[in-house]
């Protein structure tokens, strides 16, 4: 649904509704990913290689009597694994993929406006792990990029500021009109709001309280906890707010890693040269696994990407739970050129229904000239149960109702789960391509896989 309007500030605005399904508290702080559901007008994926693009839409037809293996899911897992399979072994995968783009989330384009977008929201590379590094500088060239949230939050006065998040030393003085100068005046301001417990946290807001203090807790993240999961942190458990991140100094980066960076050419580029390139791998897309599952070809093992628990759907058991998310898309021309000082902005005040907005133009991989566009798209985000499954919901039943899942899965033959959907835990993109390598090297040490003889 689209509509034209004019607001008060004499902006144009088109605005599109769609839903999307997002990912674990520190990702939903910093805004790095959203999932869109149903968008109209949303372009079916573009390559730039020839001949490449009719095979992809081919469902089933003119496929190999064979494969060694057979994917599913065209995200970071499934192609970590299927390049993996071809380049160290000489394996031909077959990957199966029910939408329309490879790329899993981290799918981008340029739309209609001129702007890069991501499909499945904000996606920032940054990893501690050489390994990954070094594997993913194979597949793109790469633009340095050190990503900075910031905050609309309410100082002691009710007065709407716009601070850095993570909070830091120039978070607490603008907030709470403090004089903070040093670490250790920072580190001293928390302890002095920090209860010291003589046991682990029992729920969320204990969590919370312990590693930010109650100032920090009830202006931020209390109320934008509330917001994405429609539940108060005392209701959470301790495990979801374990890594509220809070910094000592007035560095007003997110990322600590070595390595923060974005594709120059985008995520899905980046896609294009693990996938596309290779003889040795066939991708199918528009294919749903489960309409399918009964006619696949020959294979010797099934690398599951998606839900566990829509696996083994026909056993019984209750499904998992998980939050999802849905957004509106909004093209202005602000006089400025941007609608907002920075690419992401959280919303944590219940004043507003929306948790962040987004503002790719703001990105450093813009397409040349982008950034000089007298127009900007940006993305309000709002959370909900319905959905696409994005955020897993840690608590006791489902932790309980997973490890069933999981003892299925360690008996299910000729088959091997790998991803945040299989594994039911959500990993930054770095995680999930060292999960999918280090699970390569295991099936291979494990003889599950074998190099081909020529």
């Amino acid at each position: 649904m689209t509509s034209m309007q004019e607001d008060n500030s004499g902006y144009v605005r088109s605005s599109t509704t769609g839903f999307v399904y997002h990912s674990v508290f520190t990702g939903i702080l910093l805004g790095v990913s959203l999932h869109l559901i149903f968008s109209p007008n949303v372009p079916v994926m573009e390559t730039k290689l020839h001949g490449k693009s009719t095979e992809l839409f081919r469902g089933m037809n003119g496929l190999e009597e064979e494969y060694d293996l057979v994917v599913v899911g065209a995200g970071l897992s499934g192609a970590v694994i299927a390049e993996r399979a071809s380049s160290q072994l000489g394996l031909k995968s077959l990957i199966i993929e029910k939408r329309d783009h490879i790329g899993g989330n981290c799918y981008d384009y340029i739309d209609e406006h001129g702007i890069r977008i991501s499909l499945y929201g904000v996606h920032i590379f940054h990893t501690k792990y050489p390994r990954v590094e070094e594997y993913v500088k194979k597949f793109s060239s790469w633009v340095n990029y050190e990503h900075r949230v910031l905050g609309e939050v309410k100082d002691v006065n009710e007065t709407t500021r716009i601070v850095p998040i993570p909070p830091n030393i120039d978070t607490v003085n603008t907030l709470f009109g403090t004089d903070l100068q040093t670490e250790q005046d920072m580190v001293n301001w928390l302890d002095q709001r920090r209860p010291k417990l003589e046991r682990d946290p029992k729920d969320g807001e204990e969590m919370s309280i312990s590693r930010v203090g109650e100032d920090l807790y009830n202006k931020i993240f209390k109320p934008y906890t509330k917001k994405q999961w429609d539940k108060w942190p005392k209701e959470l458990d301790a495990s979801v707010l374990a890594r509220l991140p809070v910094r000592t100094t007035k560095d007003d980066r997110y990322f600590n890693d070595p390595f923060q960076a974005l594709p120059k050419d985008g995520y899905t580029a980046l896609f294009e040269n693990i996938l596309l390139n290779n003889p040795d791998i066939t991708v199918r897309l528009n294919v749903d696994y489960f309409h399918v599952k009964d006619n696949l070809p020959k294979h010797q093992l099934l690398v599951f990407t998606g839900p566990i628990d829509a696996f083994y759907a026909s056993q019984g058991l209750d499904k998992l739970e998980y939050r999802s998310i849905f957004w509106e898309k909004e093209y202005l021309e602000p006089k400025s050129g941007y609608f907002q000082p920075s690419w992401v902005v959280n919303h944590p005040s219940s004043d507003v229904g929306w948790t962040r907005i987004s503002e790719y133009k703001h990105s450093p991989n813009q397409p040349e000239g982008a950034q000089d566009l007298p127009g900007t798209v940006i993305f309000k985000e709002y959370s909900t149960d319905s959905g696409d499954p994005y955020y897993p919901v840690p608590n006791p039943r489902n932790q309980e109702l997973y490890a069933k899942y999981q003892k299925l899965a360690a008996k299910e033959p000729g088959v091997t789960f790998v991803g945040r959907l299989a594994s039911y835990k959500y990993f930054n993109m770095d995680q999930a391509i060292l999960n999918a390598l280090d699970l390569f090297d295991n099936l291979v040490e494990e003889k599950k896989l074998k190099k081909r003889q020529s």
